[in-house]
């Protein structure tokens, strides 16, 4: 199988066990659950981007409003799973913060 994200670059499928030792990284299924992931990811950023280059600023604004429920919802299932705070406020919480205040200047524009 062909390795997914982090595990492609040199040196770094040690340091990924110890942040998460317990992670299924030969899992199909959890390798699946990764790709499917990823194209999500891929897919929002391709929607910004033609809005960024097609749209204005006032429904760029709109649409990352909406947008940053994903992040709410990621900090969400973290946190109901027992998650590291870090990832739930860190990483998912902070990434909605700046989409949120990114959004507030967009339709203020």
């Amino acid at each position: 199988m062909r390795p997914h994200g982090s595990a492609r670059l040199p040196g770094t499928a040690g340091r990924r066990r110890l942040r998460h030792p317990d992670t299924p990284t030969e899992d199909p299924t959890f390798r699946a659950w990764l790709t499917v992931k990823a194209v999500r990811d891929i897919a929002s950023g391709v929607f910004i981007l033609i809005l960024v280059v097609g749209a204005t600023p006032h429904l760029l604004g709109w649409f990352m409003l909406a947008a940053t429920g994903i992040p709410v919802g990621d900090a969400l299932i973290v946190r109901r799973s027992n998650g590291p705070a870090t990832a739930v406020y860190g990483v998912h919480g902070a990434t909605a913060l700046v989409m949120l205040v990114i959004s507030a200047l967009l339709l203020a524009a």
